[in-house]
């Protein structure tokens, strides 16, 4: 809280606010932080190791390996997701699981499922990119700025 706010405390509140902080349960912000670390690195290792199954058994290079392994970890966080599973590692791992492409699969289609019953359009449709839409839009705003920028740099001779 700022200082100016806590100037305009009463003493109850003030009081109050001491009581308050006693009880309250201490974070292990040390212990999430590691597990966050382990378990993205997981997700990531996953998604390495898919990668490389990709261009050594099939006809992919190194460079275009990447969407069948983003297509494939994103179709293991959203079947997980339908079966429950997904949300029970994330309250493990917190936001290990929130950064990688899966965490950004999981929030789509936990919203489609959760409103499904409000119908096709209005429910799955219009609620599934509720939270994911904002990323989307940022997304594309970034690229098309950077690919400005770059194409800027190129007519230049920058680059």
């Amino acid at each position: 809280m700022s200082s100016s706010k806590e100037k305009n405390l009463t003493p109850a509140q003030i009081e109050y606010k001491k009581l308050a902080g006693k009880y309250e349960k201490k974070r292990p912000v040390l212990k999430n932080c590691i597990r966050a670390f382990l378990v993205g690195g997981f997700i990531c290792l996953i998604g390495q190791g898919l990668n490389v199954f990709y261009y050594t058994f099939f006809d992919f290079t190194q460079r275009t390996a990447g969407d069948p392994t983003v297509a494939t970890l994103i179709f293991i966080s959203v079947l997980l997701t339908g079966f429950g599973v997904y949300d029970h590692f994330a309250q493990f791992a917190g936001a290990g699981t929130a950064v990688p492409v899966t965490g950004f699969a999981n929030s789509v289609a936990s919203a489609a499922i959760e409103h499904r019953t409000e119908g096709y359009v209005l429910g799955v449709g219009g609620k599934m990119f509720k939270l994911a839409g904002s990323v989307i839009v940022f997304g594309t705003v970034a690229a098309f700025i950077i690919a400005l920028i770059k194409t800027v740099l190129i007519q230049w001779g920058g680059l």
